[in-house]
């Protein structure tokens, strides 16, 4: 940019103290100030978006030759399975009823159709009646009976 001294700074203060009066110095370098920095920032913009583009270039390049090279590995599979089956298909047709010695088919898989949540607890009756389960239905009035305090006698 432009390559502004000391003495040239001082010179230009004059000049513009002298052009401008003191009054109005310090709104005008205010001004100026806001200007140099806006355009600043404006610069600073550019150069952040002409990298941000650059980058992109670069990413696009990049996954063009990423997606040239899976399509060559995607095609070089696909020529190697291609060839695996004819050989698999030759080699299988020489069998008698088409099944390899040793390979049996097992029947397809289908759900039990069970509801977990309506399973019956196995519980054995000791565990209950240790750890004070009810197993019977009793009325109020039978259990106050029955956990009623004992006479002494």
């Amino acid at each position: 940019m432009i390559d502004l001294g000391i003495s040239k700074m001082a010179l230009i203060g004059a000049v513009a103290l002298i052009v401008i009066g003191p009054e109005k110095l310090p709104r005008v370098a205010r001004t100026v100030g806001t200007l140099l920095g806006k355009a600043q920032r404006y610069v600073a913009d550019v150069k952040q978006e002409v990298s941000r583009s650059m980058e992109l270039d670069e990413l696009k390049k990049m996954k063009e030759t990423v997606e040239g090279a899976a399509r060559d590995v995607e095609n070089s599979i696909q020529t190697n399975a291609s060839d695996f089956e004819k050989s698999w298909s030759e080699t299988a047709g020489t069998t008698v009823g088409g099944e390899l010695p040793g390979m049996t088919t097992f029947p397809e898989y289908r759900h039990p159709k069970k509801n977990w949540r309506l399973k019956a607890g196995a519980t054995p009756q000791w565990f209950k009646a240790r750890s004070g389960v009810r197993t019977r239905a009793q009325s109020g009035a039978a259990r106050v009976a029955r956990f009623r305090p004992r006479k002494p006698t």
